[in-house]
């Protein structure tokens, strides 16, 4: 059941993070730095250059990442874009310390990272970075709701350099971002596959992927890929929130050395992310290999899994795709190690990079397609408990594109790359594959109750598409697979047990027996936004999905079904369950059901509501056998000191029997 008081309640809003008070108007609080010190006597101005917005633990924060020229004292300046007049930063502007290095010597210069915390929610924000007298140039973002649903956009290796031709590389990735912005215009998040460059190192490369000012205006989720991890160059140019930077995370087990690494993660708007350093897979390498990213990703979900709806997990190597990576003994590896896991913590989705191909795989648990009778292609998916779904994302800017290769004879479980009984040209495990040599991103919109995910196409055969001009082949109609028209639709309906709304035990009635099931498909009630009454309190209305009750005991025996709700939580947010009440009734008559008594809001009564185990129907000694459906009115109702959220709660219903 999900709940939003509305913001226009009496008093302040509380939310999900706490408004600071010593950043003057912005409500920012200032993050300390390393306390760089700047040289006297500097002769030159500091020249500031790849500039890149990042994302940050929460929707509430951001992190900024530049080059500098000089090993001088920086920090981010931010202020709401309403507050600057001329262009100039106001007075009270926020700055935040910035910490960094050196760069290694094959980059040049020196590194910034700061991170600026308790952004306000719809508010558009201007930022700088530098020092006094030596400021960048003047960038924005927007940031909005904290709560509710969104859309983010993932990518998948733009490999800057891939066909030796960096210039039209940078172009197909600026063509794919601003067409894929263009069209989404609110997405709140770009997500990395990895691989950014051709060369770890090579910063003509990176010069040029980071040169669309897009990547200073949405935060950038990067990941790391084989081609990012021969170098510092990935850590000198992105922060990347709770991050493990420990041995075990590094390929060679050593974050001294002149490589990158690290796994971290991060919550926004009830989805949490896990993002794995795929490059450490075995512990010869010197790290901690595969077994180490099992560790930290149940560490996370078993700390932080409850403090979000989602789980999504990101990584380079994929493990389920149809091209030439589909049978690399790594990847095999890796296919192995991780589904079980990730079935057992609920993980619903995982997005993959490096095959530079398009995949959607069946619905995987443990190892084993979940479902034998989800058919290729298949645009609703009700994963079990276990069920994951992995995507593979194909180049986004054209560089390289590898094809789809058949299977052979190693099995349909597992790590074999046997053929799918149902389609026998793809792997047993992809439901959907797809390759035209024409660039693409996945866009995927988070709602309350499903994930939706698209594979939009975001260019044809004609340039800029590097590969396919010196030589590709490539199948595309213009006319039938425009810029922005689908490769691939489906959605993820979240998985709610066998329960009423959210996670009910619904057992199954046998012949000749009492029992209850939910009437029709067991769906998410929401309650929509509360409406504010009388300046004092919100409310909601809503119906629980109705409930099929049977008895064909010869024993005519009396019967009653009840319920309770638990308390209503976002995160670390509550609310009291007592401040539900509902009216039963009966829907259809039958097995001679009565309706139980009506229960008010505890906030109406001062009682405990749905708080404890209330009648929903009954029916006494003698009845007639049969099937009798019942519902109820849901009414809630609570004080408008609730905290704005999106809640959920919990109905446990209990049949009893004689």
């Amino acid at each position: 059941m999900n709940v939003r008081p509305s913001t226009r309640a009496a008093g302040p809003v509380r939310r999900r993070v706490a408004t600071g008070a010593t950043a003057a108007l912005l409500g920012l609080t200032v993050a300390l730095g390393s306390g760089l010190v700047s040289p006297a006597g500097a002769a030159e101005p500091t020249a500031i250059t790849g500039v890149i917005l990042g994302v940050g633990a929460n929707e509430s924060q951001r992190t900024v990442s530049w080059y500098s020229s000089a090993d001088t004292a920086q920090q981010l300046q931010v202020a709401e874009t309403s507050s600057l007049t001329g262009g100039d930063f106001p007075a009270d502007a926020a700055s935040f310390a910035a910490t960094g290095t050196a760069n290694i010597a094959t980059s040049g210069g020196f590194n910034r990272h700061a991170t600026v915390t308790n952004l306000k929610e719809q508010t558009r924000y201007s930022y700088r970075v530098g020092s006094e007298g030596n400021w960048s140039a003047t960038y924005s973002f927007r940031t909005q709701d904290f709560e509710g649903t969104y859309d983010f956009l993932f990518f998948g290796d733009p490999q800057i350099g891939s066909s030796k031709d960096v210039a039209e590389d940078g172009a197909g990735w600026k063509d794919t971002l601003d067409v894929a912005l263009t069209a989404n215009p609110n997405a709140e998040l770009l997500v990395s596959g990895g691989d950014q460059v051709e060369s770890a190192n090579d910063e003509n490369q990176w010069n040029s992927f980071l040169a669309l000012d897009k990547l200073r205006q949405y935060p950038w989720a990067a990941t790391i890929g084989n081609h990012d991890v021969g170098g510092k160059a990935y850590e000198q140019h992105f922060s990347t929130p709770n991050t493990d930077n420990s041995a075990a995370y590094y390929s060679n087990g050593n974050p001294a050395s002149n490589s990158s690494g690290g796994d971290y993660w991060y919550i926004y708007k009830d989805v949490l992310f896990i993002d794995l350093n795929s490059n450490s897979y075995a512990t010869s390498q010197g790290g901690g290999g595969d077994a180490a990213h099992i560790n930290y990703v149940t560490d996370v979900i078993d700390k932080h899994g409850s403090e979000a709806k989602w789980k999504v997990l990101v990584y380079h190597h994929a493990i389920y795709s149809p091209a030439d990576h589909a049978k690399d003994s790594d990847n095999k590896a890796r296919r192995v190690d991780f589904p079980t896991t990730f079935s057992k913590l609920g993980v619903d989705l995982v997005l993959q990079g490096h095959d530079h191909s398009y995949s959607r795989s069946y619905e995987i648990k443990n190892g084993q397609k979940a479902n034998p009778n989800e058919k290729p292609g298949e645009a609703e998916l009700y994963p079990g408990p276990g069920g994951v779904v992995y995507v593979t994302a194909n180049s986004a800017s054209g560089s390289k594109y590898y094809d789809i290769t058949q299977p052979d004879g190693s099995g349909t479980s597992g790590a074999g790359n046997g053929a799918d009984p149902l389609n026998p040209d793809n792997y047993w495990y992809n439901s959907v594959q797809n390759q035209e040599h024409v660039r693409t991103y996945v866009k995927v919109q988070v709602r309350n109750d499903q994930l939706v995910v698209q594979n939009v196409r975001s260019g044809t055969c004609e340039a800029p598409n590097s590969a396919v001009e010196k030589g590709v082949w490539c199948n595309n109609t213009t006319t039938a697979q425009p810029v922005g028209s689908i490769v691939d639709d489906f959605t993820v309906h979240a998985y709610h047990g066998d329960g009423q709304d959210i996670q009910v035990n619904v057992p199954n009635a046998a012949p000749g027996e009492f029992g209850w099931t939910i009437d029709g498909r067991n769906g998410l009630v929401d309650l929509g936004t509360a409406v504010e009454q009388g300046g004092d309190r919100f409310a909601a209305n809503g119906r629980i999905n109705p409930i099929a009750v049977s008895d064909t005991r010869r024993s005519l025996a009396p019967w009653s079904v009840s319920a309770s709700v638990s308390d209503f939580k976002d995160a670390g947010k509550t609310f009291s369950g007592s401040y539900l009440g509902w009216s039963p009734r009966v829907l259809q008559g039958g097995a001679g059901a009565q309706a139980g008594t009506t229960v008010v809001s505890g906030y109406t009564d001062q009682g405990k509501g749905l708080s404890v185990s209330r009648g929903l129907g009954s029916a006494a000694q003698g009845h007639a056998r049969g099937t009798a459906k019942l519902g109820a009115d849901l009414s809630l109702t609570i004080p408008d000191s609730v905290e704005k959220g999106s809640y959920r709660a919990t109905l446990t219903i209990t049949a009893l029997s004689s």
